[in-house]
């Protein structure tokens, strides 16, 4: 399995609510992440996304781009809370070692209801 393979997969459980399943699978020893709203290790991310999961059942996740270069992999995505919440675009990028997730940056941006930009964020 390619890194981008696991990344993908990786998002797709934790977002699904099945983050336990994705870091059991998926993330190696030392992991930390970089998300500022919660302590930077898998444990405390892990649960964070599982209460997330359990609080968004509907949520809708599409990757739209998937990039790989040397041990990091950035996934491009469209994350939806609800089917009708017009969602955020985020950017994953995930430090590999070993096939395993090692680290983790994520980023959001909020897809406005109005705007200028006639290309869209995807």
């Amino acid at each position: 399995m390619t890194n981008k393979e696991i990344a993908k997969n990786f998002l797709k459980l934790a977002a699904k609510g099945h983050p336990h399943e994705g870091f059991r699978l998926y993330v190696g020893k030392n992991f930390k992440h970089h998300n500022a709203y919660f302590k930077g290790d898998a444990e405390t991310l892990m649960l964070a996304m599982e209460v997330s999961a359990r609080t968004n059942p509907n949520k809708v996740f599409k990757i739209h781009h998937i990039l790989e270069d040397g041990n990091l992999v950035a996934v491009h995505s469209h994350l939806k809370q609800t089917r009708s919440d017009i969602g955020f675009a985020v950017v994953h990028i995930l430090k590999f070692k070993l096939n395993k997730i090692v680290e983790l940056w994520d980023l959001g941006q909020p897809v406005p209801k109005d705007s200028i930009n006639e290309n869209g964020m995807f």
